[in-house]
């Protein structure tokens, strides 16, 4: 059970990460932003280490809760996930690079807890992947992999994006985004 200290402090963290990157991120720091002692700190989370892991766990939750709500087929779901995912990469750059591209332990790792679901983002793209092969949008494969050709090509694109190896406005690069998806579902094939 969270106690309203602890949410709070997990809420300050959060805040700062959000802003500055997890290397902003001091128990120090977190504490006078909670209005908290830095020795009161201590008695809800026993290290940076734990605080950070409490915080990927309540930012993924929040964020996983409110992806998946958009369109009404799967074309427009599909791409409604598309820009659930933009909006949350390009919106708050260094929570993204925190959750989803910084070495962190523990993590869940592809194939098993994405199999199983464990993956808060992850698990509605292989939902809608499963309902697309069901009703016979995507021809029948594996939904993990395919999930993963649809993700890694536009986690690919935003870390260049964020990179600045990619030089577009934010319209222009969430068009390309969109466009490279699509290529990715209907195919190279000629």
């Amino acid at each position: 059970m969270t106690t309203p200290t602890a949410a709070r402090i997990t809420a300050a963290a959060l805040a700062i990460l959000t802003d500055e990157g997890s290397d902003a991120v001091s128990m120090r720091r977190v504490a006078t932003a909670a209005g908290i002692t830095p020795m009161a700190i201590y008695k809800h989370f026993p290290d940076r280490l734990a605080l950070l892991r409490t915080v990927a766990d309540s930012a993924f939750a929040e964020i996983g809760a409110t992806w998946g709500r958009r369109g009404e087929d799967f074309p427009g779901r599909f791409e409604g996930l598309l820009d659930d995912f933009l909006d949350f990469a390009l919106g708050s750059p260094h929570l993204y690079t925190f959750l989803i591209t910084d070495r962190r332990e523990p993590v869940r790792r592809f194939p098993e807890d994405f199999a199983e679901r464990r993956s808060p983002l992850y698990r509605h793209v292989l939902d809608l992947a499963e309902e697309a092969m069901d009703a016979g949008f995507l021809r029948r494969d594996d939904p993990l992999e395919v999930s993963l050709a649809f993700t890694s090509a536009s986690q690919g694109l935003v870390q260049l994006y964020l990179g600045g190896r990619i030089g577009l406005s934010e319209p222009d690069f969430r068009g390309l985004c969109r466009r490279t998806t699509w290529r990715i579902l209907h195919g190279l094939e000629a």
